[in-house]
């Protein structure tokens, strides 16, 4: 044999190799019905996970297996079976995809009422959308579940604060520490913006120069200076995810001393949950997720709890899908902003990507100066600052 042969040889050998892993790809995410063209079979840990996306997955179309049964997607009625299924998914997959699979199964295969046994509890990979499917169910929720679901919804809320509670409380305290102006401020705490702005009178056109007769700087914020921040979230179905992430920066703001947080949910009523803010799993299962939405019943509330209208920043979150009367809700809306209340519209507070939401009502709140927009965890402290340094809001660009 030459070794020009041998040569060939090699690279064909090679050239087989990417080829036959395509095929088993393309095997996997086709489903192995006759059409699929590919002639591929699965064997051992392929197998395995072949079986655990088609019981997911599987085609509903009327199409047959290779006995001639109907082929569709199923995990059998029993917690046993959902319980070994998912299992298998966490054996076969990262937790990113056991997470989309575990919520893919809730939709489309109706597991919600399996989610009540607490051996399901135990075997679920627990994140935010869980938790939310969790305390939709927690009025139907038995007893014997109750303290599993406690557990796994506390679980999750700790992972949070331990991602979000640092940074925001250092991102805040920096904003209060701004917002609390003095008059003679040292070199470093001067706010030449504000000092050049209210010296324009003193502006000496021979010497090109202002004469800053007026210094105004950064305080420092003392615990006796504080700010008053009221949380309006719908607990509509919708906002699950919102009200998971809205509770946990809820509790965060609560154990500020400079600020006095305010926690209020609603539907069709409202419940004021302040009372319950150290405990952020205790708020959420305070909730109801479902129902309808009265956004100025809501509103008329918050405003009713607000002393010091220059010092409050109210935050409605909510996807402004309004059951209630439209124009006393704006007009409620544009009685706070005049009484020196910032206020912020947030869509939804989730990474979630961009969520439905009433176009018209969120045109009419931008109208009034209250510009409505989607929210992600990460950029939720920086929000909050500009709103109580009563700046710009920093608005993501959603094109």
């Amino acid at each position: 044999m030459t070794s020009g042969s041998v040569t060939e040889g090699t690279v064909a050998t090679g050239a087989v190799e990417p080829a036959q892993e395509r095929l088993r790809r393309w095997r996997l995410v086709l489903g192995g019905d006759a059409a699929d063209g590919t002639g591929c079979a699965l064997s051992g840990q392929d197998a395995a996970m072949d079986g655990a996306l088609a019981a997911l997955y599987g085609r509903g179309d009327g199409s047959k297996d290779r006995a001639g049964r109907d082929r569709s997607a199923g995990l059998g009625a029993s917690a046993p079976s959902v319980a070994r299924w998912l299992g298998d998914i966490r054996t076969y997959f990262p937790s990113s995809v056991v997470q989309v699979m575990q919520r893919d199964a809730i939709d489309r295969l109706g597991l919600s009422a399996l989610l009540l046994e607490p051996e399901m509890l135990e075997a679920v990979e627990a994140d935010v959308h869980l938790v939310g499917t969790l305390l939709s169910l927690n009025k139907a929720m038995p007893e014997t579940t109750k303290e599993t679901a406690r557990a796994v919804v506390r679980k999750v809320v700790e992972d949070l604060e331990k991602r979000l509670a640092t940074r925001t409380r250092a991102t805040l305290t920096g904003a209060l520490d701004r917002s609390a102006r003095i008059n003679r401020p040292r070199h470093q705490d001067i706010d030449w913006n504000r000092t050049i702005a209210a010296n324009l009178k003193h502006y000496l056109p021979e010497y090109r120069t202002i004469v800053p007769e007026r210094l105004i700087g950064y305080g420092r914020a003392s615990q006796s200076v504080k700010k008053e921040v009221v949380l309006c979230i719908d607990q509509s179905g919708s906002m699950a995810a919102s009200v998971v992430y809205a509770s946990v920066f809820g509790a965060v703001l609560a154990s500020m001393r400079s600020i006095d947080t305010r926690l209020v949910v609603f539907d069709t009523a409202v419940v004021d949950l302040t009372d319950q803010l150290d405990d952020p799993v205790d708020v959420l299962f305070g909730t109801q997720l479902g129902g309808g939405t009265d956004i100025n019943r809501a509103l008329a509330y918050c405003q009713s709890q607000i002393s010091r209208p220059a010092e409050t920043v109210v935050v409605l979150i909510s996807d402004l899908y309004e059951g209630g009367i439209r124009d006393e809700m704006l007009k409620r809306v544009a009685a706070m902003k005049a009484s020196g209340v910032q206020f912020v519209t947030l869509l939804a507070l989730s990474d979630e990507g961009a969520p439905a939401y009433d176009r018209e009502h969120a045109a009419a709140l931008a109208s009034l100066g209250a510009p409505a927009f989607a929210c992600t965890p990460d950029l939720f402290p920086d929000i909050m600052a500009a709103a109580i340094e009563k700046r710009p809001l920093p608005i993501p660009d959603t094109e």
